[in-house]
């Protein structure tokens, strides 16, 4: 609820009895009011909604795809659109207004750090785009100087997404002054459970590619993601980021046509599958960037 609406109930003086003296006037009797919680807003159930969905999104599939992360991104954007309706309603501001400064500090401090995070992962997705496109005419030319720096780019590609994990993660430890003020409490709920699952995805976004870009290995292995069922959310890799390795890549001179046709193709699924990622995260950065600003609003008007 944003912000706890409550009603009071009143009740009658007292029906004097039959019995008493009827040339007495009434007693008047003061009986407290009674407050009671009205209904959550329709905007909170359907924020709960769609946190509920991404939990069990989180959970879901054996093996993780490019498809199945960009559906917990349009998920996630559309959690943060809702969040943001609610943030625009007079109720939620109100409340916003009558916290701890410190509690204040500390959400916009928050979703800071996701506008920074999302801002550096789009630079670095739109870098690796490039990278991938240029690859492709090196792998069909069969440059191998340009495969190598290709296969470099993907290194530090994992090193950045190493460091976004880490922000995320202090996003996460944060010990924030809860909302404590009565009827404020469902509005705190939202929006920890914002944050919660904001972080849920964005470990999975940026684990998804920093495991297999930054593996040792040269392919990923699908049977040992299988393996490992029972594995964090956060701690797998995109499938499709690990089918192609530098095994696939290096030593071009010495393979086959029918080889590079192969790698080829690989190449350009994955294209597809970092386009569509950016394509999620820029979402997911606009988003953010309205709820904070939405955020900042109703602490400042």
């Amino acid at each position: 609820m944003v912000g706890v609406f409550r009603r009071s109930l009143s009740f009658p003086n007292k029906i004097p009895s039959r019995n008493n003296n009827p040339s007495k006037p009434p007693i008047s009797h003061h009986t407290r009011s009674i407050s009671l919680p009205c209904r959550s807003h329709p905007l909170i159930s359907q924020l709960r909604d769609g946190v509920a969905e991404l939990h069990c999104w989180a959970t879901q599939p054996d093996s993780r795809t490019s498809a199945w992360l960009a559906d917990g991104l349009t998920r996630l954007k559309d959690v943060h659109d809702c969040l943001d309706d609610i943030l625009q309603l007079p109720q939620t501001q109100e409340s916003l207004r009558r916290q701890p400064h410190s509690a204040a500090e500390n959400l916009l401090e928050d979703f800071l750090r996701f506008v920074d995070v999302y801002g550096i992962f789009q630079t670095s997705m739109l870098a690796l785009k490039e990278e991938q496109s240029a690859a492709q005419v090196a792998l069909r030319k069969r440059d191998e100087s340009k495969i190598s720096l290709y296969v470099k780019s993907r290194k530090r590609m994992a090193k950045e997404m190493r460091k976004l994990i880490s922000a995320v993660r202090c996003i996460k430890g944060r010990s924030a002054p809860p909302l404590v003020r009565v009827g404020d409490a469902e509005l705190a709920d939202a929006i920890g459970d914002v944050v919660e699952v904001t972080v849920t995805v964005s470990l999975a976004l940026f684990n998804g590619i920093a495991t297999p870009f930054g593996s040792k290995r040269s392919t990923w292995n699908v049977g040992l993601s299988r393996l490992r069922k029972k594995a964090k959310v956060a701690e797998e890799g995109i499938e499709e980021f690990g089918e192609i390795g530098a095994e696939c890549l290096l030593g071009l001179r010495k393979k086959s046509d029918e080889e590079i046709r192969s790698a080829s193709k690989k190449m350009q699924e994955l294209e597809i599958c970092i386009g569509g990622i950016e394509s999620g995260g820029q979402r997911i950065f606009r988003s953010l960037i309205n709820t904070r600003v939405s955020l900042l609003n109703a602490l400042t008007q």
